[in-house]
Formats: structure tokens, C-alpha cells, sequence
């Protein structure tokens, strides 16, 4: 796998995280957890780039 996959699997992972912790009540961190995944994700503006 090339870096730009595991980028992408770490941002979904991020994201789905982000949405199970919303659904726990914790807001903050969750939008927190989606908005890093967000900008890790080849789609987003990665961090690494």
C-alpha cells in the first residue's frame, strides 16, 4: 500500500470515531476527531503534504 491509502483508511477511521463520539455526547471531541480526519484525507488538505 502506498501512503496515500493509509491516509486514507486513518481519515475514515478518523471520521467514523468523530461520528460515534458525537452520538456519545461528546461534541467537541468529535468535531474535533472529523475535522482532523477531514484534513489528513487525500481529499482534504493533508498535513503531510
Amino acid at each position: 500500500m502506498d501512503t496515500a491509502t493509509l491516509l486514507y483508511i486513518l481519515a475514515v477511521i478518523l471520521v467514523i470515531a468523530g461520528i460515534f463520539a458525537i452520538l456519545r455526547k461528546q461534541i467537541l471531541w468529535g468535531v474535533v476527531l472529523i475535522v482532523v480526519g477531514l484534513l489528513v484525507g487525500p481529499g482534504g488538505v493533508s498535513v503531510f503534504t
